[in-house]
């Protein structure tokens, strides 16, 4: 640990003799702030907002400009004092208000979450989506299979049971 701040979140720590020992206790706080219940704003722009909120925070795109320049992929939280910026550790998530769902940090990139409101993902292609309508179990028909039958209402039973149609 660096003698200066904490390990985990890098927080400045106050010592003995300490000069101004409120402005390392507020961006302490300001930090805890952005970091506790964390919600970002979005998680796509290269350039910082030109009005933003005290206390809105974004996780900084790739290749950014202006303010961020130098801070990809960290999050940032405009505050009254100006921009303050938190590097991610592995395994940070973050709600992401414009897509509303999380992003979570693996160690070297930022992913969104697989489960989203239009469905499940596993390696970025949807495997389950929204929930169907009903299937009816097979009857009629000129030709009788009463093992086919049996494996559809099976199978439709199963769907049901996993709430995949209803």
């Amino acid at each position: 640990m660096a003698e200066d701040v904490t390990d985990r979140l890098q927080l400045p720590l106050l010592f003995a003799g300490q000069a101004l020992k409120e402005m390392f206790h507020n961006q302490a706080l300001a930090t805890l702030d952005m970091l506790v219940q964390p919600v970002v704003e979005s998680a796509e722009p290269s350039n910082p907002p030109a009005t933003p909120e005290p206390g809105s925070s974004w996780i900084v795109a790739a290749s950014p400009h202006g303010d961020w320049a130098g801070h990809a992929g960290e999050v940032a939280l405009w505050s009254n004092g100006g921009w303050l910026f938190a590097r991610p550790q592995a395994g940070w998530r973050f709600h992401v208000l414009d897509r509303g769902d999380d992003s979570i940090f693996d160690g070297t990139t930022w992913t969104r979450d697989r489960v989203r409101a239009d469905g499940l993902y596993v390696d970025g292609q949807r495997v389950v989506g929204q929930r169907q309508g009903s299937i009816s179990n097979a009857t009629g028909g000129p030709t009788v299979d009463a093992q086919a039958r049996s494996a559809i209402a099976n199978i439709l039973s199963a769907m049901r049971a996993h709430g995949l149609i209803a």
